[in-house]
């Protein structure tokens, strides 16, 4: 019997076994979320000491080593590394009490939340639309905007090695699927980008001062790409109250004013995630609230 067969016999066999997958690669998310800000830092000033030094010294510039694979797994406290009985996602974790085995530094509890939101990620679209291209478009949807949330909530940085990505993704998506017209696909990235990059100038305008990052023009253009043109305004509309509640909670909490930067990626990538799952729907009642419908 085949794994599809079994799968088709057994959904519980289809949704354990994505959902161990899941655990797996939310440990590798870990490590791209924390890898891949220092590997752009890296290179950016490597790029600035080529450019101030002579063309002599250009190979003694050279940084170390340093990607997703290389160097392996360590403590950042005491630079033990971690052993593969260390490395089991969320099991580890509770094995060790969320410290280090050498130095018995703590670990962060975000690494194991991380694992156990990326299994509900890969789950939840096969439960919603069962074992279908689009659920799996939905997976890898889910996963990069996981990725993309937890890097600009730690560094205020949507990084190009990912936006771009998602945005030619999802118009490869929609010309293999047909799940959207791709001109609605089109479109929808063009428009994303530049609803975001007017209001960046208009605010930087009347301000003098930089509302937003690029990268959130990006990531909008990507949502555009795999949603369509319709679905921008319920996006930047959830995002907008979504992040304008939020974030003024978290200001009042910690007694920040106005002035301090705040992520506003996170917000967008909720919203992009509600309006895959829920869109259609939200857009109905709220046309049949308005009366059109």
């Amino acid at each position: 019997m085949s794994f599809y067969e079994a799968a088709a016999n057994s959904p519980l066999l289809l949704i354990t076994f994505f959902g161990i997958f899941g655990l797996l690669l939310g440990s590798f998310f870990n490590v791209v979320i924390y890898r891949l800000p220092k590997m752009m830092e890296a290179s950016w000033k490597h790029e600035c000491q080529l450019l101030l030094s002579d063309d002599e010294n250009a190979e003694e510039l050279a940084p170390p080593q340093f990607n997703l694979a290389i160097p392996n797994s360590h403590c950042p406290s005491c630079n033990a590394p971690v052993k593969a009985w260390q490395n089991i996602p969320v099991l580890s974790y509770v094995l060790l009490r969320g410290r280090c085995a050498s130095c018995k530094a703590s670990i962060g509890i975000r690494y194991p939340i991380v694992e156990c939101v990326t299994a509900l990620l890969t789950i939840f679209p096969l439960l919603m639309f069962g074992f279908t291209p689009y659920a799996f478009g939905a997976i890898l949807f889910s996963w990069i905007l996981l990725i993309l949330t937890v890097i600009d909530i730690d560094h205020q940085l949507l990084p190009d090695q990912l936006t771009l990505p998602l945005i030619w993704l999802g118009l490869l998506f929609n010309s293999v699927t047909g799940s959207i017209p791709l001109h609605d696909a089109v479109w929808g990235a063009m428009a994303g980008y530049l609803s975001l990059w007017s209001v960046f100038w208009l605010f930087k305008l009347l301000t003098g001062k930089e509302g937003m990052g690029y990268g959130d023009f990006k990531l909008l253009a990507a949502l555009g790409a795999w949603l369509g043109w319709q679905y921008l305004p319920l996006i930047i509309l959830l995002s907008s109250v979504v992040g304008a509640v939020f974030g003024g909670a978290v200001m009042m909490l910690r007694r920040s004013d106005s002035s301090t930067p705040m992520p506003f990626g996170p917000y967008l990538a909720g919203a992009g995630w509600i309006a895959l799952f829920w869109g259609e729907a939200l857009i109905d009642g709220y046309l049949h609230l308005a009366g059109i419908l």
